[in-house]
């Protein structure tokens, strides 16, 4: 199978999702030339704001393999990934991510996030999210037992 195969099965996922009562978006992981996991958006299903067709599919993945890192994995999704999906799949070490629509197309559905692709561009006081630091004097103590154990998973 190749590229334009994955994404007509993300693309596929993405329908399928939106006559079930889900968002138009749909991942698949790949690794060998063979499926991993899949994953639909499951926002309003699941009522969670995290649960985007990307970062199930990695969630899956993850799982499916035994590991947290999807070193030599691609990322097929229906659609652009927004930068939290973006940010899941570079922590997942995807070795590519490959989609269909652009975040364009996205945004005339009612998706935009440009905001959000901007936002680390602009000063916090315009993110409209307030945003505080407090540093404590323990702040920094769980760093340095992650430091201290010898038998820790970098990642």
């Amino acid at each position: 199978m190749n590229d334009t195969t994955w994404l007509a099965r993300a693309i596929e996922l993405a329908s399928i999702n939106v006559t079930e009562g889900g968002g138009p978006f749909g991942a698949v992981i790949v690794r060998d030339g063979e499926e991993v996991a899949d994953g639909q958006n499951r926002v309003t299903r699941d009522l969670d704001p995290t649960a985007h067709a990307e970062v199930v599919a990695i969630r899956a993945a993850a799982k499916a393999v035994g590991d947290f890192s999807l070193a030599g994995c691609t990322l097929y999704s229906s659609c652009e990934p927004c930068p939290m999906c973006m940010a899941s799949a570079l922590w997942a070490r995807v070795d590519r991510v490959v989609y269909a629509a652009d975040r364009d197309d996205a945004a005339r559905a009612g998706f935009d996030d440009g905001d959000f692709y901007s936002l680390f561009d602009r000063p916090r006081s315009e993110w409209g999210l307030r945003v505080e630091a407090q540093r404590l004097a323990s702040a920094a103590e769980p760093f340095e037992a992650w430091l201290a154990d010898a038998e820790r998973t970098a990642y």
